[in-house]
Formats: C-alpha cells, structure tokens, sequence
C-alpha cells in the first residue's frame, strides 16, 4: 500500500488486515485460500474497481480463485515479484526468502522460470521473520541473529545468488538488517513492481482517477488499536486507531 500510495496519490484505498487469523504463512493453501475469498467478498461490498492481493502467501494459494470468481481485475505480488528480479539479475541465481507456504508451495520458482526458465533459484523459509515485524524487532541483535541464522547459510550456496527476493510483505521492514546481512546481493521488493502493474492495468481499462487526493480507509478483523501501531511502521505514517473499522470475516 505504501508504494501504491506514493505512484497513485489520486487512487483511494480499502486495506483489509485480517489480523484474527494472521500469519497466513504457516497455514495451508486450502486454509489460506478460504480466507482469500472471505477478505475479498468483503472488500467487494466498497464498490472496489481492483484487487491487490497484498500477502504472498495468499498470492501463491487464492490468485486464481479470485481471478476466476470475481468481477474486478485481481493483481497478486508473486508474478511482478519475479519479474522484477529476474530485470535485477537476469544471470542468477536468485534467493528467495518468505513464509513456510509460499517456499513450500514454489510459487516463486514457477514465476521466477517462467520469466528466466533455467534461472537458478534456492528458497528459504523465515517465519520468524515475521514475528520479528509484527513485534516491531526490526533492528538491533535479535533481528541480526535471527538473519543470520537464515541468510548465512542460503547465501553461501554455490554458485551464490545475486539477488536475493524479500518474498512476503512483512519482510521491507527488516531489509537494513537483510542487507546488513547480504551486503553483495541485490535485493528485490515486489511492492514497486506490483504498484507499476496497478498503474498499467487502471490506464489500459479505464479506470484511473486523475482528480485527488485519494482517501485511504482500514479494516481489520481484530484489536483495532494494535493494527495501527503496527501499520505505522509499514505505511510510514500514523494511522488513527479510532479511522479503524472491525469487521467480522
């Protein structure tokens, strides 16, 4: 949303956080995509004219369904995640880090070898990487131990990867200590590429909004005040915990 905000400042924003069933990364594709369609359906009652499937996880499970089922173009970060690093190191190899469910689903290495098929690509599952953001641990030991444990050992694989893919949207938030980390790989963020994708697809069909500025408004699904504390830290400016509407999924 963050970079969505910044390329589209005359769009309006419907962020949905299911903050009572969060992490999705550990959970099944079944499971994940059930709730997909739920947090969808409820997004659709705004009168929504796109989707942005802002989870990886939920990206690699539900994308299809979603395409399939609803009546508003529906945009996943996986794909212009792969692209986008593929541009970054077209020779490879690229290492992708994210939840349980997208490395054990290998949506990024579909994506990745659809756009570069003989691209060499090695995954790393970090959920404490998650836990980390979610708790706002984004710098200091912890977080560097925690980075170390996952990083040293993907990185010094042979032949080592050049680009690295911050593989769930939690994970920009600790890209200092990531690079800290990583200090001669490039890494890769889908949300820029993802927020390009939105731009093309609102100007081929139509629907881009020149009058602004745009209005953004929250949902989540549980602790209101908590989602703004921590949403701050991912959009980069405060959110009113009292602008938070708690719906029911």
């Amino acid at each position: 949303m963050r970079a969505l905000k910044a390329r589209l400042p005359n769009e309006s924003f419907v962020y949905l956080g299911d903050t009572a069933r969060l992490p999705y990364g550990t959970k099944s594709a079944d499971t994940v995509t059930r709730y997909a369609v739920q947090a969808a359906a409820a997004l659709m009652t705004h009168d929504i004219k796109l989707l942005v499937v802002a989870c990886n996880t939920a990206s690699a499970a539900a994308v299809p369904t979603l395409q399939h089922s609803l009546t508003v173009p529906v945009i996943g970060v996986i794909e212009p995640g792969a692209e986008a690093a593929v541009a970054a190191v077209p020779e490879g190899p690229i290492a992708v880090i994210a939840t349980e469910g997208t490395v054990r689903g290998g949506a990024y290495v579909r994506a990745i070898q659809a756009v570069s098929p003989q691209m060499p690509v090695v995954q790393q599952a970090c959920p404490l990487f998650v836990a980390l953001a979610e708790e706002g641990l984004t710098s200091g030991p912890i977080a560097q131990a925690v980075a170390h444990r996952y990083l040293d050992p993907l990185l010094s694989t042979m032949p080592a990867p050049r680009g690295l893919v911050l593989g769930c949207t939690h994970f920009p938030v600790l890209k200092a200590v990531i690079a800290a980390c990583a200090p001669d790989v490039v890494l890769i963020d889908s949300a820029e590429t993802t927020a390009a994708a939105v731009e093309k697809i609102l100007i081929e069909q139509g629907l881009l909004n020149l009058d602004g500025p745009g209005v953004s408004h929250f949902l989540a699904t549980d602790a209101p005040g908590r989602f703004a504390h921590l949403g701050e830290i991912f959009l980069g400016e405060p959110i009113d915990p009292g602008a938070v509407t708690l719906v029911d999924l």
